[in-house]
């Protein structure tokens, strides 16, 4: 190790958890930081003085790992978080949320509410997270503001939307958003989210994909989803709705698929061949009672699977670290076999197979040196997680979000003792407390 350099920042005294290839453990471990990167990680000598920097973190003898992924949020919806509970997902949408949007929604309503979700994330470990929704524009500013990396895809639906009252114009309104956003800053990336295939048309998907191609950006999309939307499609098209996605030519590399919960294996066949990423929100499906995805059987076909948590309205809340707790158990009582998706894997799913499955596995997702400086601190010192055998037992089946102690970005300290450093949390809580008591009135 250089002794004179200066790095910008030095996390030390906790268990590096790496969630590279082969799983290292650094126990004792030392992360450095120079220019947003990890440039070295080692285990620390008991007598070996720590380097040179310009900020140093005390992990406190907790978890020092990546920064979990959210690969499916609509962030602006934790604005109507306990709404409309308890219905059935097509009486959810139709008769409340696509309501609501339509009349609460605006850049000032959206932008608020989207820094209120980032604090959540940020609180509860998240770095990263993939997007889709309505006024994107207002949601890349709060995220921004917040210090996040994510990738955000501006919403197409072949109805009136809000900020889209013309259906027409809502392809070239998703263009416009990703060339306005396009390298404006290296932690947002833009792109679009088709709904579903039974709310945009044949045209708007292939116009949709196009655009995707031509601006190298990420298709996000809702499909099979549930038992009804299948029939629906198969009855319009002949074809399950992945194998009429894959005859529009939709599936190919950049793409992630939303829920993928009705498919079967000629669909996961041509899944794998087209090489998508998959986006598994697992308590929103069970709270709609949509349907349990196949994970174990995608994994099998080396799919690429994140976690992600959905939007408020349907899950409610956006804690990853419960929301590997839940996919976890799930398939076990499925399956009746207690060895499915076990605490390494699903770990894995969070972090690094999210990143790879968004696109974002060369920048983040893993501790490893040359990636971007996106990791937590889990703070460990507490009865619900002592004793400590294993750290990625005890991340999915006894943390909570409320254990993330420290947050750093692109090697920069967001959250520091359990504090948003760029978010005014309680103002911004204010302002969506308001706007709730005009929505409930």
């Amino acid at each position: 190790m250089p002794q004179d350099k200066t790095y910008d920042m030095v996390v030390y005294n906790g268990t590096v958890l790496t969630v590279n290839r082969t799983f290292d453990v650094l126990e004792k471990g030392l992360v450095l930081i120079a220019d947003g990167r990890l440039e070295r990680m080692e285990e620390k000598a008991s007598k070996q003085a720590l380097p040179k920097a310009r900020q140093v973190i005390d992990a406190q003898g907790g978890i020092i790992m990546p920064g979990l992924v959210n690969t499916h949020t609509h962030a602006p919806m934790s604005l109507f978080r306990g709404l409309a509970d308890d219905l059935p997902l097509m009486t959810w949408l139709n008769d409340y949320i696509f309501k609501v949007e339509g009349r609460w929604l605006n850049p000032e309503t959206v932008h608020t509410a989207t820094l209120l979700s980032c604090a959540e994330m940020l609180l509860s470990g998240t770095t990263t997270f993939c997007d889709g929704y309505f006024f994107e524009d207002s949601v890349a500013e709060a995220v921004k503001e917040s210090g996040m990396r994510a990738i955000l895809g501006q919403g197409i639906v072949d109805f009136p939307a809000p900020g889209v009252p013309e259906p027409g114009k809502n392809v070239a309104e998703a263009l416009r958003f990703i060339q306005e956003w396009q390298g404006k800053t290296s932690l947002i990336e833009a792109g679009l989210f088709c709904h579903s295939p039974y709310t945009c048309s044949e045209e708007t998907l292939r116009q949709a994909r196009r655009v995707a191609d031509d601006t190298g950006s990420l298709f996000q999309i809702h499909v099979a989803e549930t038992q009804d939307e299948v029939r629906a499609v198969e009855a319009k098209h002949g074809l399950s709705p992945l194998q009429y996605l894959d005859k529009l030519g939709v599936l190919k590399p950049r793409t992630l698929l939303v829920h993928a919960i009705w498919v079967h294996e000629a669909d996961m066949a041509c899944m794998a061949r087209s090489d998508v990423g998959i986006s598994v929100t697992t308590e929103s499906e069970m709270k709609l009672a949509s349907g349990v995805p196949p994970v174990p059987a995608f994994l099998k076909k080396g799919l690429s699977v994140g976690i992600g948590t959905d939007g408020c309205a349907s899950n409610n809340n956006l804690d990853m670290l419960q929301e590997m707790d839940f996919l976890s158990k799930l398939h076990k009582v499925k399956h009746l076999d207690p060895t499915v998706l076990p605490a390494q894997e699903v770990l894995y799913l969070a972090t690094r197979g999210g990143a790879e499955a968004i696109g974002l596995g060369g920048q983040t997702g893993s501790l490893e040196v040359g990636k971007r400086a996106d990791l937590i601190i889990i703070q460990t010192h507490r009865p619900h997680l002592t004793p400590l055998y294993d750290p990625a037992s005890h991340l999915v089946y006894a943390a909570s979000g409320s254990d993330v102690q420290d947050v750093i970005i692109d090697g920069q300290l967001v959250v520091r003792d359990r504090t948003v450093l760029t978010i005014k949390v309680e103002e911004v809580m204010t302002a969506v407390e308001a706007l709730a008591r005009e929505i409930a009135s």
